[in-house]
C-alpha cells in the first residue's frame, strides 16, 4: 500500500497566499500557520481513509474509493461529493475551489494544492 502512512508536516510553501485564495478567515489563517499537521493514509487497494488530525485535537477524515463519488469535507470544513482518481501513482481530486494532487515521493507526502494560478506545496515526512 503506497500511501499507508503517519506523516508530519515538514515544509510549505505559499500557505497565506493559497488560504487566503480560498477564503480562509484570517484568524484561522494566522492559528494554521506553522502547524505541524499530521495525515495518516490507510490504504486497502482502491479504498483510502485520509485523516488530517490539528494541534488541539481536530481532525478532518476523508473515506473514498478510486473512482467512486464520495461525500468529502475542505480544508475550511465545507462538505461536497467528488470523485477521486489515481493519475500515474498520484491522487488527484477537484475541491469546490482547488485542485488537489497527492503522491509519496522519496518516501514523503507531497501534496499540491492550486486556485486561481496559486500553487500551494506542502511536503510531509513519514512517522510511521
Amino acid at each position: 500500500m503506497a500511501f499507508t502512512g503517519k506523516y508530519e508536516v515538514e515544509s510549505e510553501e505559499n500557505y497565506d497566499d493559497f488560504v487566503k485564495r480560498i477564503g480562509i478567515p484570517s484568524d484561522v489563517i494566522e492559528k494554521g500557520r506553522n502547524f505541524k499537521i499530521v495525515t495518516e493514509v490507510v490504504q486497502n487497494g482502491n479504498e483510502f481513509c485520509w485523516s488530517q488530525l490539528y494541534p488541539g485535537g481536530q481532525s478532518m477524515t476523508n473515506k473514498f474509493t478510486i473512482g467512486k463519488e464520495a461525500d468529502m469535507e475542505t480544508m475550511g470544513g465545507k462538505k461536497f461529493k467528488a470523485t477521486v482518481y489515481m493519475e500515474g501513482g498520484k491522487v488527484v481530486v477537484d475541491f469546490p475551489n482547488y485542485h488537489h494532487t497527492a503522491e509519496i515521493a522519496g518516501g514523503k507526502l507531497v501534496e499540491i494544492s492550486t486556485a486561481g494560478g496559486v500553487t500551494y506545496k506542502r511536503i510531509s515526512k513519514k512517522l510511521a
